[in-house]
């Protein structure tokens, strides 16, 4: 979050980028997509506030796909950011604190498993990220956002740019899959405790022979994203 009284663009420190061979150049860049190890911000002067979007859910049988979105402060660095995955439980859990308490502006978004059926996982969560955006607009326009993977949402009112592995290459996304699994894994837990049977607090929700066996057992729940394949097996028998 961010004081509506800070001027932001001060907090940023734009790339001189005069010559117009460069800026054709620096277009191209930032159309493409990543696909190496290496990743280098796009040089331009007028686009120096970045969000980081990434999502967590989208393997799991069950329950809301989740996206963060992450402004973050360069006079306030954040130690340690990687990949959601990469981390303990409890240092995602650190982690997510010290974004929400040090970040210019966070947003989380979902699409539910109705939504997820209806237009599949990819852009279930491509929603799910233009909606933690729009949480961020509510304190910053971001000039670009950093989308992990290789597509980019289609209803974001500023640019798009997607990172093959970025949340190992970019700080900012690397933020966005700490939030956005951290989120996920909360609401998994609150499930557990109103379905201990299914250990959706231990799977999270991914189809392991316990979970697959427990559906057999219990059956399915209105949370359940009944156009993956385990789910939609058990609907047609």
């Amino acid at each position: 979050m961010v004081d509506s009284k800070v001027d932001i663009n001060s907090m940023f420190e734009p790339v001189d980028n005069n010559s117009a061979s460069k800026e054709k150049k620096n277009t191209k860049r930032a159309k493409k997509v990543i696909t190496d190890l290496h990743f280098e911000y796009p040089k331009d002067e007028n686009t120096f506030i970045f969000v980081g979007c990434d999502e967590a859910g989208r393997g799991p049988l069950v329950g809301n796909v989740v996206a963060g979105a992450v402004v973050l402060d360069p006079n306030n660095p954040i130690e340690g950011l990687k990949d959601s995955k990469k981390l303990t439980e409890k240092k995602r859990e650190a982690l997510y604190e010290e974004i929400i308490s040090k970040s210019l502006a966070y947003g989380i978004g979902q699409a539910t498993p109705e939504e997820i059926d209806s237009i599949n996982i990819l852009w279930a969560s491509m929603l799910a990220m233009e909606r933690a955006c729009m949480e961020v607009m509510k304190k910053i326009t971001p000039h670009m956002a950093l989308i992990d993977g290789n597509k980019v949402p289609k209803n974001l009112p500023f640019r798009a740019m997607s990172v093959v592995k970025g949340d190992m290459l970019v700080p900012e996304i690397s933020a966005a899959s700490i939030l956005a699994k951290v989120t996920r894994d909360r609401e998994l837990i609150e499930l557990d405790k109103l379905y201990p049977q299914y250990g959706f607090a231990k799977h999270k929700g991914y189809p392991t022979a316990f979970h697959l066996e427990a559906i057999q057992k219990y059956g399915l729940l209105p949370c359940y994203r009944k156009s993956y394949g385990p789910v939609k097996n058990l609907l047609e028998k």
